[in-house]
């Protein structure tokens, strides 16, 4: 049979190695769940700005736009439209 001395290093290295394992699987869960927030912060990010590109897709006036995606910006234009150009100046200078 062993001796006390020996019981006790084996029961303190046991206690040791499971108190690690504990941590080190609560720095790994933690790891894991950031990323997971990371990516989701990431992805409604993208779906915000898809979908603020389909609204300006939709809401600009097809009237005011030429056939190149561009905005008429001739006032002497008789497709020309105000509030789609500023609205498109805007959006230039948000950026």
């Amino acid at each position: 049979m062993a001796s006390t001395g020996v019981n006790v290093l084996r029961y303190s290295a046991l206690f040791a190695g499971v108190s690690y394992g504990l941590y080190h699987q609560s720095n790994l869960n933690a790891q894991n769940h950031k990323a997971k927030v990371d990516r989701d912060f990431a992805h409604q990010a993208s779906l915000i700005t898809q979908a603020k590109a389909e609204f300006k897709k939709k809401n600009m006036p097809q009237d005011s736009v030429t056939k190149g995606g561009e905005v008429i910006s001739d006032p002497n234009d008789p497709k020309f439209d105000l509030e789609g150009y500023l609205t498109a100046l805007m959006g230039e200078k948000a950026k």
